[in-house]
Order: structure tokens, then C-alpha cells, then sequence
């Protein structure tokens, strides 16, 4: 359940070539900003402005007058960027996302229809089809040993090597408000996360992280 085709839908990324030439999703991490500026340039200027170097937004998008964007950086079709939002660069929002007020993101793809809506942190990360973070939901990217990060995977230990790593949330996840994804989380799709929750391994399709820790299967 840990391929890219297993969690994220790919068909609702214009990154999807960075992911097929992969095996596990945090792999293209790395890549993520010599990818969005090779694919910026291709942009067609009839559907994209360029307000600022590196920097790709749809026309269709709603952009902020208050809103920081550092390229490289692509805004998608009809995504909404708001008030005070800070994008650092190395970022993909897809189509019709939304990245709310003062929410922050750095090195991060996300796939269309994300919701990140308020005060945010989405650093390293990749966030799939659909997936919404509640309000103070933050990825946490980097250890606090300041060690390679492993992905914690039913017992067993994945070196990922990357020192920055926040999480991979599948498709139509909804982690609660103020819940932290700890560095290498990897979130299965349609699973919920309950608000104020500490999360970190990998959390099967379909599941339930409660407030304990427990995680329990999802009923239909």
C-alpha cells in the first residue's frame, strides 16, 4: 500500500510523470522543484500568467493581494490562494485547491481539490486527491535529532533518506484540526484523523486515528 499508485490518484496531478518514475511516493521529493520549473516554461501564456519569476498561476485562479508565492511554484485551474498564505517555493497546487489564510507551504505537491484552509504547515509533503487538513493541521518535516527520516511500516523500518520529510496523505483523507503529522507518516486513502491528534508510521486505507493513538477500520 505504499506505491504512489496505491495512496494517490495520479491522474489528478500534473505531476504525474515525477511519480510513475518512482516507487514510493517521498521519493520525488527531492525532484519536486527542477520538475515544476522544466513544466512552467511549457505553460501555455494564453492560460497561465507570470507575475513573478518561476511563479506559473492560472488564469482562472484566485490569488490574494496579501498572499507571498516565491517560485518555483505552479497555481492550477480555479485553485484559490488566500489572505496571507506563504508559499516558499518548490510547490504544485493543483486544480481547484484551496491554500488558506496565512497557511505556509515549502517543497510540496498538492493534488487537486486539496483543502488546506487555515493556518497550515505543509512542508515536504505530499498531500492527494481531494485530502483536507483541518484548521492548525501541520506536517512536521524534520526530526528533532535532525536524523534521516524512516517511514515506520508494521514493525518494519524504511530508510527514505531524506532528512526533510513531513507526510504522504493519501486521497480523501480528512486529519482533524490542530492534529500533527509526525515526519514519515504515511496516510492511506479515505482514512480520518481525529483532531489534536500526535500521528506517525504508516495508517492503513479506510482506518481511524483516534486521540490515543488507536487506529481502528473505518465503517461504511
Amino acid at each position: 500500500m505504499l506505491h504512489a499508485s496505491d495512496l494517490l490518484d495520479l491522474s489528478h496531478t500534473l505531476a504525474r510523470p515525477l511519480f510513475e518514475k518512482v516507487t514510493y511516493p517521498w521519493q520525488v521529493l527531492p525532484e519536486i522543484g527542477e520538475f515544476v520549473r522544466a513544466l512552467g516554461v511549457k505553460l501555455s501564456p494564453d492560460e497561465y500568467d507570470s507575475p513573478a519569476p518561476l511563479v506559473w498561476i492560472h488564469k482562472s485562479a484566485l490569488v490574494a493581494p496579501s498572499a507571498s508565492i516565491t517560485g518555483p511554484c505552479i497555481v492550477g485551474p480555479e485553485a484559490e490562494v488566500r489572505h496571507c498564505a506563504f508559499i516558499r517555493g518548490n510547490v504544485l497546487i493543483g486544480a481547484g485547491a484551496v491554500v488558506g489564510n496565512s497557511t505556509e507551504l515549502k517543497n510540496a505537491i498538492l493534488f487537486d481539490g486539496v483543502q488546506a484552509s487555515h493556518y497550515n504547515y505543509v512542508g515536504d509533503s505530499i498531500l492527494g486527491y481531494k485530502a483536507h487538513l483541518g484548521a492548525g493541521a501541520i506536517t512536521s518535516n524534520i526530526k528533532g535529532d535532525k536524523s534521516p527520516v524512516v517511514v515506520k511500516n508494521a514493525g518494519e523500518l524504511m530508510e527514505t533518506g531524506l532528512r526533510k520529510f513531513g507526510a504522504v496523505v493519501g486521497d480523501f483523507v480528512e486529519v482533524g484540526c490542530n492534529a500533527v503529522l509526525n515526519p514519515g507518516t504515511v496516510i492511506g486513502r479515505m482514512s480520518m484523523v481525529y483532531p489534536l491528534t500526535c500521528v506517525r508510521g504508516v495508517v492503513p486505507p479506510r482506518s481511524i486515528v483516534k486521540n490515543t493513538g488507536e487506529i481502528v477500520p473505518k465503517r461504511d
